[in-house]
């Protein structure tokens, strides 16, 4: 279980596809949060360290994985967004986010609004109706506040610290996003028989 507040900017320094496809991620998260087994929401994706060592750590990624999120596109030098494992009596700062993702969005529109940026994303069709003004989403993993919905399209700010500490200063019209829907919405949406977009 993540918060959505990532707290590294990571980068891709090695990729071996053989079988699953294994990423080296440098970093400079603590040691005590990279043990083997432990879970890192990796731009939102929640990953298992399989190794890791000063400044780096060692995940894998299923085919599944690498179908339903962006991790297919990384390569050497890519830049990560980076969460550690909420642990019990941590600040949930963002939002309850599982690192399970639901696919992938797309960066359609860049704008500046006063010091911060707005962001517009198109969302896979049907996923629309789990988003709600003032609702939270994860975009790369990083929890923001839902501004607007105009269809499948979902407009995001971006403050200052958050252009700065994450990945998404730099995002680019088309760009594609890994994203999670709140979990509050994935479950009403279930217990109404409506959960599947």
């Amino acid at each position: 279980m993540f918060t959505g507040i990532t707290t590294d900017r990571g980068r891709v320094t090695a990729i071996d596809r053989r079988g699953d496809t294994y990423v080296t991620i440098a970093t400079a998260l603590p040691a005590a949060d990279l043990a083997d087994g432990a879970s890192v929401a990796c731009s939102g994706c929640c990953l298992t360290v399989i190794a890791s060592g000063p400044g780096w750590f060692r995940v894998s990624a299923s085919a599944e994985t690498l179908a339903r999120t962006t991790l297919g596109r990384w390569r050497e030098g890519t830049a990560v967004n980076l969460e550690a494992a909420l642990r019990l009596g941590d600040t949930l700062g963002g939002h309850l986010v599982s690192g399970h993702v639901d696919g992938v969005a797309v960066l359609r529109e860049r704008a500046p609004e006063g010091d911060s940026l707005r962001l517009v994303y198109e969302l896979p069709a049907g996923f629309e109706r789990f988003v709600a003004v003032k609702g939270s989403i994860a975009i790369d993993g990083v929890s923001l506040t839902v501004n607007r919905v105009d269809g499948p399209r979902v407009a995001v700010n971006i403050i200052p610290h958050t252009l700065e500490v994450t990945t998404l200063g730099a995002a680019a019209p088309g760009d594609p996003a890994n994203f999670e829907i709140d979990m509050i919405a994935r479950y009403v949406a279930r217990l109404l028989g409506k959960d599947e977009p």
